[in-house]
């Protein structure tokens, strides 16, 4: 020892050293200095922050001020035209007029600039204006090739990258960086003659139903005030129920197309995965791909949305990304009439369907009967299974440890406080409160379980190959039945604003067809009636547990809006897809016609 002290130069180390005792008051100061630095430097940071979203809303409103410019020039200009002459026509009738010269581009496009302004100061759905829309018009006025979107204006869910502009996905971190160059998707719609012109509102990350973040806040219902949009397409359902766009581009993880369809009353295609490009459209949780994601688009009709994937599947997209497989739109199946095999079911065993819900199916159910269809009962396999293992396995296998890294330096919207909050518990407190939870509320205990993440990459492979284990089940249970398609629940009606954040959970008949990667769409057949509220009063649901409660609870007062359902094809059908969806609001708007 003393040989050791005598190397390190103990004795002069000592001599050094003070040899004064500390007390108290000088600790109490020493500790209220470092806790004053830490508050300071806190300080400094949010001031940060809040100084990058004051510049990203004031470019906002500096652009949203030169899209009014351009409307009021265009307006001086062409006193005579009337709005409700274009506003008025389906995407089909409005392509039609374009193609032929009855329109212009020009009249289109200024008129859905007006009604966008409109609809935005009502609902805060608008995150951008596209300047660059003014340029493209006049060139598209000497091409020679119209394409066949040619005139149409298109808005953009908010990560779409568009050159020179920002795709912030609701993060403070992300702005300031503009794109370099246009995502594929925007050059396919420009080659095809569309117009880009808006951008629209998400919730923080989109990792959310929900239609908020910090910097440029809430998105609106578009028919009440206190519901939500639905997310995290939230700006795109909201802008286009309103009248402020015929055509938008969307994306879906978990049912961030078909719900904000679902809540707004239009229709919306998740297609299936890489039918078309990501590229140059940024996420924030690059690789987590246990659950796949897809851009889609969103419109009022499903014929619009038929016409926008086949200008989109067109040779220059399979040009631009050699990885997509080179699918053409088949307009024989959509056009088709021969009667469908549709399987169909009210409830997947999991989350108990409103009683909306469950009445949108049965009516629909009986129309598609009467038209001749064959409808056969069908029932989700593992549905607990899919829901835990592979979903919220799949969406959390880290641990939720990329979500905290993206958050830690941002302000915290609602509609991400309860997952970031997570994310800071250990993981052995998460499992010792999973276990406390567990006899009296089982799904929120096992929800706590999986945000442990998976834990080794051995058990992410297993979990890979569960996934495809359970489409295999899947699909062969499809193909016993000889069923076509599937017609099933969609979540509905909206929810209640900043709830739906927390009822991840209640939203398995959406996020089974991103596990499963099959096509599936969401089409409106009715509104929400005052029985449906009235027995929504006896709602318990099949666990009565929180999410239950809560799902309760943010449906409630949704008399009067709209309800849908969801139709779904196997991978890479989504043209029998979209046949259904048509079928659907073919008859579902024939039956309220005559009512």
């Amino acid at each position: 020892m003393q040989r050791i002290q005598d190397m390190l130069g103990y004795e002069r180390l000592t001599q050094l050293l003070p040899t004064t005792k500390l007390d108290g008051r000088v600790i109490t100061a020493i500790l209220c200095g470092f806790g004053a630095g830490i508050l300071l430097r806190k300080w400094l940071f949010r001031r940060q922050l809040q100084k990058k979203i004051a510049k990203a809303q004031e470019q906002r409103e500096r652009l949203l001020e030169q899209m009014k410019a351009a409307v009021h020039r265009f307006k001086q200009k062409h006193p005579d035209i009337r709005a409700e002459s274009i506003l008025s026509l389906s995407l089909l009738e409005l392509s039609e007029k374009l193609q032929e010269g009855t329109f212009s581009p020009e009249n289109v496009l200024y008129t859905y600039m007006e009604q966008a302004l409109k609809v935005n100061e009502e609902l805060n759905c608008l995150t951008d204006f596209i300047p660059d829309c003014e340029e493209q018009l006049r060139e598209l006025q000497k091409r020679k090739e119209k394409g066949l979107l040619y005139g149409i204006p298109v808005s953009l869910k908010e990560h779409y990258d568009y050159k020179n502009h920002v795709s912030s996905c609701g993060l403070v971190s992300f702005l300031g960086i503009p794109a370099k160059d246009d995502s594929v998707i925007v050059k396919v719609l420009k080659s095809q003659g569309a117009i880009p012109f808006v951008k629209t509102n998400v919730p923080q990350t989109m990792l959310s139903y929900d239609s908020s973040n910090v910097i440029f806040g809430k998105t609106l219902h578009p028919q009440n005030p206190k519901k939500s949009p639905g997310g995290s397409s939230s700006g795109e359902g909201a802008l286009i129920a309103g009248g402020g766009s015929i055509l938008g581009l969307g994306s879906d993880v978990g049912g961030s197309i078909r719900i904000p369809s679902s809540f707004c009353g239009i229709c919306g295609l998740k297609p299936t995965a890489s039918r078309l490009s990501f590229l140059g459209t940024p996420v924030p949780l690059p690789g987590m791909d246990t659950v796949t994601a897809s851009l889609g688009p969103m419109a009022r009709d499903v014929d619009s949305l038929a016409l926008c994937m086949r200008a989109l599947l067109c040779e220059e997209l399979f040009h631009l990304d050699p990885s997509l497989p080179p699918l053409s739109f088949n307009d024989e199946v959509y056009a088709s009439s021969k009667p469908l095999r549709i399987g169909y079911y009210e409830s997947d065993g999991f989350s108990q369907p409103t009683p909306s819900m469950k009445r949108a199916i049965q009516q629909t159910k009986q129309l598609l009967e009467k038209t001749g269809h064959e409808l056969i009962p069908f029932s989700v396999p593992r549905t607990e299974h899919m829901v835990y293992e592979l979903f919220l396995g799949g969406i959390f296998a880290d641990g939720i440890e990329t979500l905290h890294d993206l958050l830690k330096n941002e302000m915290i919207d609602p509609c991400m406080r309860y997952l970031f909050r997570l994310s800071y518990f250990p993981a052995f407190v998460k499992r010792l409160l999973s276990f406390l939870l567990k006899p009296m509320f089982p799904r929120l205990a096992k929800f706590l379980d999986k945000t442990c993440g998976i834990g080794s990459v051995k058990k992410l492979w297993k979990q890979h190959d569960a996934v495809k284990t359970y489409q295999c089940e899947f699909i062969d249970k499809w193909k016993s039945l000889e069923l076509d398609v599937i017609l099933c629940p969609a979540v509905c009606p909206a929810f209640n604003l900043a709830s739906s954040g927390i009822l991840l959970g209640v939203t398995s008949y959406t996020f089974l067809y991103n596990v499963l990667n099959f096509p599936a769409g969401t089409v409106t057949v009715d509104t929400v009636t005052e029985e449906d509220e009235e027995k929504l009063k006896q709602y318990q649901g099949y666990y009565h547990d929180f999410w239950d409660t809560q799902l309760r609870k943010s449906v409630e007062g949704g008399v009067g809006l709209p309800i849908a359902v969801q139709c779904v094809a196997l991978p890479w059908q989504d043209e029998l897809c979209l046949r259904l969806m048509k079928e659907v609001e073919t008859v579902t708007r024939e039956w309220r016609r005559r009512r």
